[in-house]
């Protein structure tokens, strides 16, 4: 099917809008623009009630399929080098594991030792031993046990925006670590989106470097040729044989912020 035709079908009312994209999902599988499932539990820095600790910040959820596993070990690790600069964006970072708290805090030791020393680990390390959260949120890996037989979660991640709502969901196997900078890489588009209206191409930041503009955004479609120049006043159309000028593009540090675009973000 066209999108031009599913883009047709969406209705403009917010009471519709609202009915077709809850935020909750009947099925109670949690998809993008659902606000995410509150929980409390206790972690490596004391109790957390989640949404009161988002308090109206970006936030990073991550999870493992268990402790002392060697690519969960490198992943804690890994984070811990990008935690600070994720901490300057004023976005918070915590991570889950299926084991006890005890188990979380001798873990930890070996994540540090593992880097030599050279790190601390500054975000929570939520326990779910009883794998509630990790039902929540859909985590579960069906295939992956432990030496009970209980089910672990597979390597997902989470970015909630500060109004609670999911913005980006990835799943891995736990066979696969995951990649820090990717994480760091999305969350800088997503607050990049969230404060302009702009969307980062594929590979951003390293886009378009063959054609003299690289780490360039594009403008979105919703954006209108009086707002795109009066807001945008360097950005460039790339010509395409459809002859449509919807290939718009923006150098980041030039771009303003279109305030019917950032009304509609809050």
């Amino acid at each position: 099917m066209a999108c031009g035709g599913c883009a047709a079908a969406v209705p403009s009312g917010t009471e519709e809008y609202a009915k077709l994209y809850p935020e909750k999902s009947s099925d109670n599988v949690l998809r993008l623009g659902n606000v995410v499932p509150d929980f409390t539990a206790d972690t490596t820095m004391g109790p957390i009630k989640w949404h009161e600790w988002i308090d109206g910040c970006w936030a990073i959820l991550f999870s493992h399929p268990a402790d002392f596993t060697p690519v969960c070990t490198t992943e804690i690790g890994r984070m811990s080098l990008k935690y600070q600069y994720l901490a300057d964006k004023g976005v918070k970072v915590a991570a889950l594991s299926c084991n006890e708290l005890g188990e979380h805090q001798a873990w930890l030791d070996d994540v540090v030792a593992h880097c030599e020393n050279k790190i601390t680990v500054d975000f929570p390390i939520i326990a779910d031993p009883t794998r509630e959260i990790a039902v929540a949120y859909g985590m579960i890996d069906p295939e992956l046990k432990d030496a009970e037989g209980l089910p672990l979660t597979c390597r997902s991640v989470f970015i909630v925006g500060p109004d609670k709502k999911l913005k980006l969901s990835l799943n891995y196997p736990a066979s696969v670590g995951r990649n820090m900078d990717e994480i760091v890489r999305v969350v800088d588009a997503l607050l990049l989106s969230a404060e302009k209206s702009v969307a980062t191409p594929a590979n951003w930041p390293n886009n378009h470097a063959d054609q003299g503009m690289k780490g360039w955004v594009f403008l979105l479609p919703t954006v209108t040729k009086e707002d795109a120049t009066a807001y945008f006043p360097e950005h460039k159309t790339c010509q395409v044989p459809s002859g449509k000028e919807y290939l718009r593009l923006t150098p980041v540090e030039s771009a303003a912020v279109v305030p019917e675009a950032s009304a509609a973000a809050e």
